[in-house]
This record gives structure tokens, sequence and C-alpha cells, in this order.
């Protein structure tokens, strides 16, 4: 029992991390209808940067932690304006082919500028305490990294609901045209939607850090196909959706991790896209999702 809820709070905080990334997805994609495949590299240049000012610049790892927010969120808007605006009335297999081509920029861009080679981000989390559960034991950052996620995901709720400008956000997801026509600036609303799931993007490199201490150009592949995922069965789209996905997606990769025998090990990533499968079958507009009606 002690193992079992290891293991769940292991997926807690895995799964932090993915709904952190997955509300960038799911922003994106209920503003503008675009899959933001390069979000996934957003994250890695968070982390980046994140490593530059620790460890070349000195700043504590708050500051680092803004710093990195900060300027993930200013090349969020720039590939929003350069490379998304002008596809808007376009197809959505090109967005989809230009996103790609991001991300391919972006992981090259980074090879070219600080090699192939892994770096090890600084360790800021060695002094802190842990907890027993039976057993094992659990590093307090482990809880802080959930706490400060799910604080996180609240307010980016309570802002989305409750503010003006979260309402200008609501209004253009619904009709983009009819939100331009009722005064409301797109341009401003989609780009601010960028900077936040950008922002969103680079807290979770850092939470992801703090377990996987090593940074290389291709670190935020393959966690964001899986907060892809988490925003999918979750309900792409829909910000309590991504939240839920996340949790969902870290705790069933947690438990797969643990409780599959260790000689068939490396399939525990192909439990993760069998979850894909099995919602694009079952329920294609996810857990919180409500099936749209197209016209013909």
């Amino acid at each position: 029992m002690t193992y079992f809820i290891t293991q769940f709070i292991n997926g807690l905080q895995i799964g932090a991390i993915y709904a952190l990334i997955a509300l960038g997805y799911t922003m994106v994609y209920g503003i503008i209808k675009l899959i933001n495949f390069a979000h996934g590299d957003l994250m890695m240049v968070g982390a980046y940067i994140a490593f530059f000012a620790l460890s070349d610049w000195g700043l504590p790892i708050y500051l680092a932690a803004a710093v990195s927010m900060v300027g993930t969120a200013i090349l969020g808007v720039v590939i929003d304006r350069i490379a998304y605006k002008p596809l808007r009335d376009a197809s959505r297999l090109s967005a989809l082919i230009t996103a790609i081509a991001v991300s391919l920029l972006l992981q090259n861009a980074c090879m070219l500028l600080f090699s192939s080679s892994p770096r090890r981000f600084p360790t800021v989390t060695a002094n802190l305490p842990t907890i027993s559960i039976g057993n094992s034991t659990v590093n307090v950052i482990v809880f802080i990294s959930i706490a400060l996620a799910v604080a996180l995901m609240m307010i980016l709720n309570l802002f989305v609901n409750k503010t003006r400008i979260g309402k200008a956000m609501l209004a253009v997801s619904e009709d983009m045209r009819a939100a331009q026509l009722m005064g409301i600036n797109v341009d401003f609303i989609v780009s601010l939607t960028f900077a936040i799931g950008s922002a969103l993007a680079a807290f979770a490199a850092i939470l992801y850090l703090f377990s996987y201490p090593q940074i290389e150009p291709y670190m935020g592949a393959m966690p964001g196909i899986k907060a892809f995922i988490a925003a999918v069965l979750g309900g792409i789209g829909i910000i309590p959706g991504a939240m839920v996905g996340g949790f969902l997606l870290g705790i069933i990769e947690s438990m797969a991790k643990a409780y599959i025998p260790s000689a068939f090990s490396q399939i525990t990533d192909a439990v993760v896209f069998l979850v894909l499968i099995l919602v694009l079958l079952i329920k294609p507009s996810g857990l919180m999702g409500k099936p749209e009606k197209v016209k013909v």
C-alpha cells in the first residue's frame, strides 16, 4: 500500500507538469483552433533560460523562474506574430505543417547554439527535507511542485472566468469574427494567449528539472507529446479538461512504470499512446468535452 501511495504521489507530480504544458495546447487551440506542436520545445527553451539564469547569472531559483517565464512568453508571442498570424485564414494542414517546422527550428537552433551535449541543471533541492511514507521517503519538492502547479491552474481559471480580459478570451474562442466586431482586439488576445501558455510551459520545465535535472535540445519533445495527449484526454480547448487530463495521464504513466515488469519497461510509453487511441475511439471530445455538431 505504501508503494502504491508513493507512486500515486509521483504520478501527481509528473501529471501536474503535463497539465501545465497541456494548458498551453488547449488555450491556443481554444482561441485559434491550432495545435501548436512547438509548445514542448518552448518548454525546452524555458529550461535553457533558467539554466543560464542560475549558472551564469547567479540568480536565485525564484528569479530564474521569473526570467525564464518572461523570456519564453516573449518568444511565444514572436512565434505567433511571425509564423502563425499569417496563417489564421489558411487551412489547418498548413498551420500544422508550420507548427512542426517551428518545432524543428527551435530544436536545431538550440543544438547549434548550445550543442547536443546534455547539461546538468544546478541542484536546488538537495537540502530540502524529505517526508516519510511508510518505508519510503518523498522529497518535499514533490509536494511543493504539485501545490505550485495547482495554484497556477486555479489562478489561470479565475483569470479566464472572472476578469475582463479573460472574458474577452472566451468571446474570441466562441467566435473570433463576432468578437472583433464587438470591439475586442483579437490580435492582442491571441498574443496574450500565446504568452500565458508559453510562460506556463517554462514553469513546467523548471518543475520537470527538479526531478530530471538534465537539459538537451530535444528534451521537450516527449513531454510535449504527452501533454498533448493529456489535453485530448481532458477535452482539448477546455482549461479544466487540461488539468484533469494531465493529472490522470501522470498517474497512469507512474502506475505503468511501477507495475509493469522491468523486462518490459520500454513499453511504458506505449501505455500513454494507448490512452490516446482509446480516447479517440470511445470519446473523441475528451472526458470534459462535448461533441460538436458540424453542419453539412
